[in-house]
């Protein structure tokens, strides 16, 4: 039962890890659009993260596929697709010359990621307190009292 606690604190550490990514990058499209940053750095900013993000999605499907949570893998399968289909067709990256044509997709593409890493991180708060409370119910009914005040009148 203590791997399923692990299991789901390192869910929560990716989910965020991937929330903060996805900020940042909504942050640099947000001062391109704004003229505060030019494209050459805002496509190299967003770019350091892109493959950082896939692999953080890639590793947790992965585990909740080998862990037998059907569930979340099925809830991360769309994502994990869609990330794939952009590898593949190497349209993961930002190109300098197109960011403005292509400035409120991108925007949208990450405000729905946003969205989906939300409700990804509040299923994964709920699984780890429920794991946690049952591991903290399960060890004290394995407590047998022997470890008690023995000796002790009152």
């Amino acid at each position: 039962m203590a791997v399923e606690l692990y299991l789901w604190i390192f869910s929560f550490f990716a989910v965020a890890g991937s929330i903060g990514i996805v900020i940042f990058q909504l942050l640099c499209l947000s001062d391109l659009e704004f003229d505060y940053i030019n494209p050459f750095d805002s496509s190299n900013r967003i770019n350091k993260f892109v493959l950082p993000e896939f692999a953080i999605q890639g590793i947790l499907s992965g585990i909740y596929l080998l862990s037998g949570h059907w569930f979340m893998f099925l809830l991360n399968l769309p994502l994990l697709c869609f990330h794939a289909r952009l590898y593949l067709k190497q349209q993961h990256l930002i190109d300098v010359t197109e960011i403005f044509n292509l400035l409120d997709r991108e925007k949208k593409q990450r405000f729905i990621k946003l969205g989906f890493y939300l409700l990804l991180l509040i299923i994964v708060m709920y699984r780890l307190v429920v794991s946690a409370v049952e591991l903290i119910i399960q060890s004290d009914t394995e407590y047998d009292g022997t470890h008690g005040f023995e000796g002790v009148t009152i």
